[in-house]
């Protein structure tokens, strides 16, 4: 029983530790050669899981990590022109770069031509990339390619262009491997430890996987948005059954399956049974079609997609507008006259789902705007299940009712009627799909650089939205379609007054922000605040050591922890916590007063002194970067190589909590960063 509980603890942290180690993308080289030909083509082949992106050629200095091919020895052979990219290269415009950048999703190749000039060649060199996804960054990562042989042709020229050849630094013996992910790395810290002069320097590179997965908990980046796209659709589902047009079929609906089954009571259960399943098989076959349409790496484009933004927020609007009652969203009478007409005349099952599809034609002026947004937001979710799942949801809501309701008659008598309140919720919701519309409208303003939905611009349009809420719901407010349900200078009930109050308090909320407060509620949707013109919260943090050993020395001088931030120059998200996060008073008061802050950029072009070769899980790696040396250090002392990466460490660099990785959740760091001055201060006291 001993031995099992070990076995299925070492199998958890073997878990753990691989969920922390990313190898998203997978490379494959070769050299393609063709007989009697003088040129060849050395191709790398990369297959990208959904949700992340690889970056193309020559993006500049000032972007992300760029594909590059580096040459470490090359013999009988020139490199022809520069390393091409291949494959549907994406071009988004990205505001916190101020560049458009280029990259790739699900597959791509790059081709790097070469020129035989002897009877024989060797090549060894390596392609350089960076991948990203909505969360995390990889390190630059390698490729390499090692191969010889006889040259198939050999070009008689003997000058090469200029161009032609650029080694890096010479290299007797590279060996690069991909770091696995096993869950107490093999680490040659004799090897590091050997190139700096520190004899403390050993322990500091030491791994701490094991004792950084005891603390638990603050490793987790699992995405959670299935079960809110679920939980969504069930909150639509509810609010398409008090709509105006659903609400008169739930009566005709019952009174058609109590007829057809008034001789045989367990024919009438088992009609309405197969009734609300077929509501169910058909939203969820929608919810199919979308992700057939779209696919896992088309709704991952989608979800920053400035055009198709763009449309999903004229979308929105025109069905805000419609639940204001500007104008009705319906489908032609004759469609669904024409599907009533053959349920009536259909026998079995046929004309049961028959009458489901009828529900769904009727009901389509109502739910039309409510099944759009939820739609909206699962295929911007990236998530390809996601459209499925949020469409089973709205279907169990609407279909469990009316299957009770055909059951249980007598429900019908205690169900309240149809009125202005059925009104009041459309008008409401009317609200929120012109709140939500802005958010799409702001993404395609970020990826074109327009300028027009700035952050206080956004803040400005929501204030004025929720606060006209909140003056509906207390009836300050009227449009035109209230006429209709009743007595227009009727008061409004004592909930509508609460909600409005509600709205008007989260309107006021939002005011200090057009002055730059975090207005953390609705960070989600509001653009980033590095778009705010007008910022009076210009509090900064910068981290006074960018090299590991310096920082540790320096900590251990003054007895404080150490906050190790692995980033790096092309790291989108690293961006998106120094402003959203660190900006923060609080936040920013402990980074630079209570830890030392050590930036640790894992995509430092700046050579090393002199290469070195270490050894990861019975691996050799040559570091020839300072970039490489700290994401070495990541992933061999803390077995993790995502950035951003964030850990509390003492100043012998063990761990005092468990790592953040990127969540723009101010009251989460600050936990994280208490968690680990409380720990540092109980070790003092021990």
């Amino acid at each position: 029983m001993r031995k099992a509980i070990t076995l299925a603890l070492l199998l958890m942290i073997t878990i753990f530790a691989n969920a922390q180690m990313m190898n998203p993308v997978k490379f494959t080289s070769h050299l393609k050669t063709t007989p009697n030909s003088p040129e060849g083509e050395i191709v790398f082949t990369g297959k990208i899981e959904p949700g992340w992106h690889v970056y193309s050629t020559g993006l500049g200095n000032d972007g992300p990590i760029s594909a590059t091919f580096n040459v470490n020895k090359i013999e009988g052979a020139m490199l022809v022109g520069k390393l091409t990219p291949k494959g549907h290269e994406i071009s988004n415009f990205d505001q916190l770069f101020g560049m458009k950048l280029r990259y790739f999703e699900g597959s791509v190749q790059f081709v790097q031509k070469v020129r035989f000039t002897k009877p024989t060649y060797k090549i060894d060199g390596y392609l350089e990339y960076g991948a990203c996804n909505d969360q995390n960054c990889l390190p630059p990562t390698n490729v390499d390619i090692k191969v010889n042989g006889k040259s198939p042709a050999v070009d008689t020229k003997e000058n090469p262009t200029p161009e032609a050849v650029t080694p890096t630094m010479p290299i007797d013996t590279v060996t690069t491997a991909t770091a696995s992910a096993d869950s107490t790395p093999a680490v040659d810290t004799t090897a590091m430890a050997a190139t700096l002069s520190s004899p403390d320097t050993k322990s500091l590179w030491k791994p701490v996987v094991k004792e950084l997965q005891s603390f638990g908990g603050g490793n987790d980046i699992a995405n959670h948005s299935i079960l809110w796209i679920f939980l969504m659709g069930l909150v639509g589902g509810l609010l398409a059954l008090v709509m105006p047009c659903i609400w008169p079929i739930i009566p005709m609906t019952v009174s058609f399956f109590l007829k057809r089954a008034k001789d045989d009571k367990k024919k009438g259960i088992k009609d309405a049974v197969t009734y609300g399943i077929s509501i169910v098989v058909i939203y969820l076959a929608l919810g199919l079609v979308i992700t057939a349409i779209f696919g896992p790496s088309k709704l991952n484009e989608l979800s920053t997609n400035a055009v198709f933004n763009i449309f999903l927020f004229l979308l929105l609007l025109a069905f805000a507008f419609s639940f204001f009652g500007w104008f009705e969203i319906k489908l032609p009478d004759s469609w669904a006259n024409s599907v009533d007409s053959k349920a009536s005349n259909a026998t079995g099952l046929l004309s049961i789902f028959l009458m489901a599809f009828t529900l769904v034609l009727v009901s389509f002026s109502c739910t039309a705007p409510i099944i759009g947004l939820l739609l909206v937001e699962a295929v911007t979710s990236g998530n390809w299940v996601g459209p499925a799942v949020g469409m089973l949801g709205f279907a169990l809501a609407l279909a469990i009712p009316f299957t009770l309701f055909a059951l249980f008659p007598s429900l019908l008598k205690s169900a309240p009627k149809s009125g202005s309140w059925m009104n009041t919720i459309k008008v409401v919701l009317g609200f929120i799909e012109l709140a939500f519309s802005l958010k799409f409208l702001s993404v395609a303003d970020l990826a074109y650089g327009w300028h027009i939905l700035d952050r206080e611009t956004f803040l400005c349009l929501w204030i004025v939205i929720f606060g006209a809420l909140g003056m509906y719901l207390i009836g300050k407010l009227k449009f035109q379609s209230d006429e209709v349900g009743g007595d227009i200078n009727k008061p409004m009930p004592v909930p509508c007054i609460m909600l409005g109050l509600c709205s008007v308090a989260f309107a006021i909320y939002m005011i200090p922000g057009l002055w730059g407060a975090p207005c953390k509620a609705v960070s989600a949707f509001a653009p980033p605040i590095n778009t705010q013109d007008f910022n009076l919260n210009t509090k900064t943090v910068e981290a006074q050591y960018k090299n590991y050993e310096e920082g540790m020395a320096a900590a251990k001088a003054q007895g404080k922890p150490v906050l190790l931030d692995f980033t790096g120059f092309g790291c989108v998200n690293c961006r998106k916590m120094e402003a959203a996060v660190w900006t923060d008073p609080q936040v920013a008061d402990k980074l630079t007063k209570d830890y030392v802050l050590i930036s640790l950029f894992v995509d430092d072009k700046t050579p090393l002194p002199k290469p070195m070769e270490v050894t990861f899980n019975g691996q050799k790696r040559t570091l020839r970067t300072i970039g490489d040396k700290w994401s070495y250090l990541q992933s061999s002392k803390f077995g993790a190589n995502a950035q951003p990466f964030y850990v509390a460490v003492d100043p012998d660099g063990n761990p005092l909590t468990g790592a953040y990785s990127y969540k723009e959740d101010i009251p989460a760091y600050l936990d994280f960063l208490n968690k680990g001055l409380d720990h540092f201060k109980d070790e003092q006291q021990r």
